[in-house]
Order: structure tokens, then C-alpha cells, then sequence
């Protein structure tokens, strides 16, 4: 790490190590910031388009079926910023089958983000958010993946650094605090979580991300965890009644500036533009949900309405609102859910295939898998306009 590079004392403070590498220890939030015009303006918009996505949660007949697609859909997107190539439907495929295939190893990892994801928001109601809740967050992602003996739910207590694949500590773009500075950071991070504060709550938290980032806690999993943490901060501090916020799409979309900016916040004190940055984030994906949201009410509508007038309804109305949480099934999975036998769950899956809700995805004769191809591609397609 160059210390030239980093030229604002203001936002921390550079320290040289026993090993003789510089490592950056940001200093404690709040930052001393400025509002400018076009970040009130930013921010303007984006509680607008976070309170209208709000409003439209209240007003879902049932938003706990919406939160699993979106759920899935930011495992996904957030585990592909940090280099895993699962798709949605590889996650479904492993998540329906409890196998994971070989040619698809990051589908675990992706899996581990959705278990993480909601054991926060049950935690959530109950918990406080502190340095704890992180470590079982980060427990839960790391098990069973190719970073579990990176010491899954505790914080490291070697060195990290960031940089390009296989570059050294010395050629490092950032080194985060030394493990004594980290553990001071962290506990002041986590004063800061329950700290009342002044600043809006979306620059807030804002800052909670980048500071989470240049901490970097974990030897494996930051940024992860980092983003996950936003959605749980939105559902804690009441901004959202459901989780329908992600950020993971848009930071993905502009994965380059999305590190540029961070790193210059520790270099330069840019604080200003990470925030904006931030903000339109949250502006496009308020939108984007408000979008996607509405589109799979219509289609849950719709597939309801088909079946509405059905003599022996009940069971397939079951399956539709299953589906829409979790769009993958099987049909020992349809049998447990409706409570019937094999044969008789299986009769049911055709009746929603005959229908074009459900397809088979293996081409197996045992062990088949049905996917909800229009949920799914609602769910998947990059923009919702």
C-alpha cells in the first residue's frame, strides 16, 4: 500500500507496522460532512422512491411471499460482485435438491448468503444489532464453503489486504487496521450502531457501510456481510415494514466504481461522492422493487384467479403462494407442503404445468425438479423497466 496515496488525515490515520507495511485505521464515525445541494437533492430523491416502496410493502395482501424471491435475488447478485458464478437457478437447483453439482461449487456459498440473510430478520425483532449478531451472520454464510477454515463467526486475527489476485502485502491497494487497531475500530463501530445520530438515515447509513468495509473484519466474507448489513439496518431502523431493498444489483452494475469509491473515501475523504454514489443506489433499486414487485403480484393474481373457481382448489392455491416464496419445487417437497400423498401432490404439480405455471428443469425421469419460469424471470431480468 502506497502512503502517498492517502493524503486527507481527517478520515484516519496511516500506521507502520512491526512487518514494515502501512495499514489504514479509519477514524470513528460520524464523519464531518457537509451536505452540499446535490447530495440534498440525492437524498431527497431516494427517501422519496424508499417511501413509496415502503408504502407499496404495507399494502402487498401478502409481502411475506415476495421477500424469498428477493431475497434469492440479492444472494445471488451480491455473491457475484465477490467473483461466484451461480445463477438463480442454480441457487433454486440447490436449495430444491440439497445437492450440490460439480460443475456449480458457488451454489453453497450463494445458498449461505440466503440462510444468513434470514436468520438476521428473524434475529432481527429480537436482537440487537452488534458485533455479535455479525459474527453469527458471518458463521452461517462461511460454513461448508471454500472459505470455512477461515475462521467462519470470528473476527481474523492475522492481517488481510485488498488488492489484484495474488499481489503481496507491500503491493496491496488497501491494508486494512492490524488486528489491536481493528478490534479498537470495531468496538467503536458498534458504540456507533446504537449511537442516536443527527444525520439522515440513508447517509448514515452509508457511512455504516463504507466504515464496515475499511475495517474489514473478516478474513473472507466483508463484503457480504457489509451489504447484508443494509437491508437489516433499513428493517431495524423501521425505513422498511418488509425486505424488499437491495442494494447488491446496483453495486454489482457498477462493480469498478463501487470499489473506486469506497477506496477513496480512505484515500481522499471523498465522502461527498460515495454518498451520492449510494444514494442513487438506493433511488434505482426502490424503483426496481416498487417494478418487480408489482409484476409478480400481478402474476400471483392471475395464477390464482385460474384456479380460483376450481372445485378442488385449495391444494393448488397452496402450491401458487408457494411457489411465489420459493419458486423450485419437487414433488416430495409439494407432498410435505400440502400434506398429501406422493401421487397425489404429483397431480397437482401437472395440473399447474398444464397450465404454464410450472415446467419441468432436469429432463430426469427421478428426482425431477419444477421451476416457476415466469416468477423466476421476473425475478432474474437485470432491469425491472
Amino acid at each position: 500500500m502506497n502512503p502517498t496515496d492517502f493524503t486527507d488525515e481527517k478520515n484516519g490515520r496511516l500506521v507502520k507496522t512491526e512487518r514494515d507495511y502501512w495499514a489504514f485505521v479509519p477514524n470513528p464515525l460520524p464523519p464531518k460532512l457537509t451536505l452540499s445541494w446535490d447530495l440534498v437533492n440525492q437524498l431527497s430523491d431516494a427517501d422519496r422512491a424508499l417511501s413509496e416502496l415502503a408504502g407499496t410493502a404495507r399494502t402487498l395482501p401478502n409481502p411475506h411471499l415476495l421477500i424469498g424471491p428477493f431475497i434469492r435475488r440479492e444472494a445471488v447478485l451480491s455473491s457475484r460482485i465477490e467473483g461466484t458464478q451461480a445463477s438463480l437457478s442454480d441457487l433454486l437447483f440447490f436449495e430444491a435438491s440439497g445437492a450440490v453439482d460439480p460443475k456449480v461449487p458457488d451454489a453453497r456459498e450463494v445458498g449461505n448468503y440466503v440462510k444468513a440473510m434470514e436468520y438476521g430478520l428473524a434475529r432481527l425483532n429480537k436482537f440487537p444489532l452488534s458485533l455479535r449478531f455479525i459474527r453469527e451472520l458471518h458463521e452461517r454464510l462461511m460454513e461448508g464453503t471454500r472459505g470455512e477454515h477461515l475462521t467462519p463467526g470470528g473476527f481474523r486475527r492475522s492481517q488481510n489486504w485488498i488488492g489484484p489476485a495474488g499481489c503481496t502485502l507491500m503491493e496491496a491497494l488497501y491494508v486494512p487496521p492490524p488486528v489491536e487497531e481493528m478490534e479498537q475500530a470495531l468496538a467503536r463501530f458498534e458504540t456507533y450502531l446504537h449511537a442516536s445520530s443527527t444525520l439522515p438515515l440513508l447517509v448514515r447509513l452509508a457511512a455504516i457501510h463504507y466504515q464496515f468495509e475499511a475495517i474489514h473484519p473478516f478474513l473472507d466474507g466483508n463484503g457480504r456481510i457489509g451489504r447484508l448489513l443494509i437491508t437489516l439496518l433499513l428493517c431495524k431502523e423501521g425505513a422498511l415494514s418488509e425486505p424488499l431493498l437491495y442494494l447488491s444489483a446496483y453495486f454489482e452494475r457498477h462493480r469498478d466504481e463501487y470499489y473506486r469509491l469506497l477506496l477513496a473515501v480512505s484515500q481522499r475523504g471523498q465522502w461527498a461522492e460515495w454518498i451520492l454514489f449510494f444514494l442513487r443506489g438506493v433511488t434505482e433499486q426502490s424503483r426496481d422493487a416498487l417494478i418487480r414487485s408489482a409484476r409478480l403480484r400481478e402474476l400471483w393474481q392471475g395464477y390464482r384467479q385460474e384456479f380460483q373457481s376450481a372445485r378442488s382448489s385449495a391444494l393448488q392455491l397452496r402450491l401458487i403462494d408457494q411457489l411465489f416464496a420459493y419458486p423450485a419445487i419437487t414433488a416430495s417437497q409439494a407432498a410435505k407442503l400440502l400434506q398429501v400423498t406422493h401421487r397425489s401432490a404429483q397431480l397437482n404439480i401437472e395440473k399447474l404445468i398444464h397450465k404454464g405455471i410450472l415446467k419441468e428443469a432436469t429432463g430426469k425421469q427421478r428426482n425431477r425438479i419444477f421451476v416457476a419460469p415466469q416468477i423466476i424471470h421476473v425475478i432474474e431480468a437485470p432491469h425491472a423497466s
